[in-house]
């Protein structure tokens, strides 16, 4: 018999609190997989300095960051699909804060194969890593933790990067890669439920 021909989910994401492992189990991701998958994240977009001179501290004003960040989260998760449209593949990393975030997902990455992966770790072990990086607010993973970021769905592979080793969570999210339905997946099951619940 010939050999399985695996059918790459195009968008593989990594769903985590800050601190939690997700950027560089993606690296490590990319780098082990045998397809040629972009990363991405908003951190990138954050780094790159494409950001105003935003106020994180003040409310309310055009220069105020609770002003411009709902907007450049919807224009981050456009970005995902214009990625996916173009033809590539690309391994997200993102918190998904919100439940109107997760549905927002559902909807425009519909045309799209999701493998939606949850990356845990304990808070205990977050806080540590904030402290060691020194560029982290200090109680932001417990934050994202919890204000539900793993409650909004099921995952379709949840991974911790404390209790397994990177070489143990990469061979779990390859043998989910093999198998992986995408007409079965949490993504698609999600969009399908929207529908019949609109209808």
């Amino acid at each position: 018999m010939g050999r399985k021909v695996i059918e790459y989910p195009q968008i593989i994401l990594l769903n985590g609190a800050s601190s939690s492992g997700k950027s560089t189990f993606a690296k490590q991701l990319r780098s082990s997989i045998d397809f040629p998958y972009f990363g991405f994240g908003s951190d990138q977009l954050v780094d790159s300095g494409m950001l105003p001179k935003v106020d994180r501290n003040k409310p309310d004003t055009i220069w105020s960051w609770n002003i411009h960040r709902p907007k450049f989260f919807k224009g981050f998760h456009k970005s995902i699909k214009a990625f996916a449209e173009s033809g590539l593949y690309i391994i997200v990393d993102h918190v998904v804060e919100y439940q109107e975030w997760f549905d927002e997902l559902v909807e425009i990455l519909n045309p799209f194969s999701v493998l939606y992966i949850g990356v845990t770790c304990p808070i205990e072990e977050i806080e540590r890593r904030e402290i060691k990086r020194k560029d982290r607010y200090i109680g932001e993973g417990k934050s994202h933790i919890d204000d539900g970021i793993h409650t909004w769905s099921d995952y379709d592979l949840v991974i911790d990067t404390h209790l397994q080793t990177q070489e143990e969570n990469i061979s779990k999210v390859l043998e989910k890669v093999s198998t992986f339905n995408t007409s079965e997946g949490v993504f698609k099951k999600s969009y399908r439920n929207t529908q019949s619940i609109s209808n």
